[in-house]
């Protein structure tokens, strides 16, 4: 495995880490003593960068996380948990108040059983971008907040992610250097999107780490196909559909190249995130981003999908 620092942080984290919104049944039911030996079996194979938030399940994925945690040394994982974004009786709910943000970090931690959060997230800041008071909040009220719990020693390092870049920028360029120190990105380094490389020369001007996450484009990118919640056009969905389908006659599974495609980038991006809860696709993943990458196919698949490449759709 691969080990890249995240920006300036001093957090050294493998190429290839685990996001834990599938221990909390975001995309299909799990058995949670499976998503518990998928964290293990993440951290036994080299991963040791873990990403949650309590809106996964509406707090299930951080609980279900702490179960896992507790028989894995301290030292042997940092953690990225968020605020902002959260749910409750089966219905989504966001508060970025500096209250609210500080509260949240006490209730991760309790959920996760740790003491402290190596590095803490706003959620998603684009819904408070359609809110009272705009982006302008994260600025004023979050940020704030959660830098006063570093100067407490309650977090190691403050971070911002969205799935539109643009916002991420928006913000950076209105704080100090150095207030955010990482930026978490989604399904915008992939084989049908590669907007997130338009944005590396400016991040690291402003030493700020950078984290992807979504290596399948949320389903996309494999033989099973998009989910129907998927909000991408049908026409998106088609191309990634015919590009999966030509993989497969080659027997090199869609998956297996845009699992090797979007770590291609380390170091200038740190680490990539993928969820699973399920053991065997752990391991599996950690194969496939060990084995080189077959860049023909790269640019047959692109070839494929065509001017759907950078085709974009809201968060939801």
């Amino acid at each position: 495995m691969v080990y890249n620092e995240i920006g300036n942080t001093g957090m050294r984290v493998s190429a290839l880490s685990f996001g834990a919104s599938s221990l909390g049944g975001v995309f299909h039911g799990i058995r949670e003593e499976e998503g518990i030996r998928a964290v293990h079996e993440a951290v036994e194979g080299g991963i040791n960068f873990i990403d949650v938030s309590p809106y996964y399940g509406h707090l299930k994925a951080e609980m279900v996380l702490g179960k896992a945690l507790r028989d894995i040394p301290r030292d042997k994982y940092y953690l990225s948990t968020k605020v902002g974004r959260y749910g409750k009786d089966g219905r989504n709910t966001w508060d970025y108040s500096a209250e609210r943000a500080r509260s949240s970090v006490f209730e991760s931690m309790e959920r996760l059983g740790i003491d402290y959060i190596d590095l803490i997230n706003v959620h998603d800041i684009e819904f408070q971008a359609s809110m009272e008071g705009g982006l302008q909040k994260i600025v004023d009220e979050t940020l704030p907040a959660l830098l006063k719990l570093k100067e407490e020693g309650v977090v190691g390092h403050v971070g911002l992610t969205d799935l539109q870049p643009e916002n991420l920028k928006w913000v950076i360029d209105r704080v100090d250097k150095g207030a955010v120190e990482s930026v978490l990105c989604f399904c915008h380094y992939c084989l049908n999107d590669d907007l997130l490389t338009e944005y590396l020369d400016y991040l690291e001007e402003k030493g700020v780490g950078v984290i992807s996450a979504s290596p399948l484009s949320m389903g996309l990118l494999s033989s099973r196909g998009a989910p129907d919640w998927h909000p991408a056009s049908e026409d998106l969905r088609e191309a990634c559909r015919r590009a999966a389908k030509y993989c497969a006659e080659q027997g090199y599974p869609i998956e297996k190249l845009a699992m090797q495609f979007a770590t291609s980038l380390s170091p200038r991006i740190a680490t990539t995130l993928f969820s699973s809860a399920s053991p065997e696709n752990v391991l599996k993943n950690i194969r496939y981003v060990e084995e080189p990458i077959d860049w023909q196919l790269v640019e047959k698949v692109k070839e494929i999908i065509g001017d759907q490449q950078r085709v974009r759709w809201r968060n939801s």
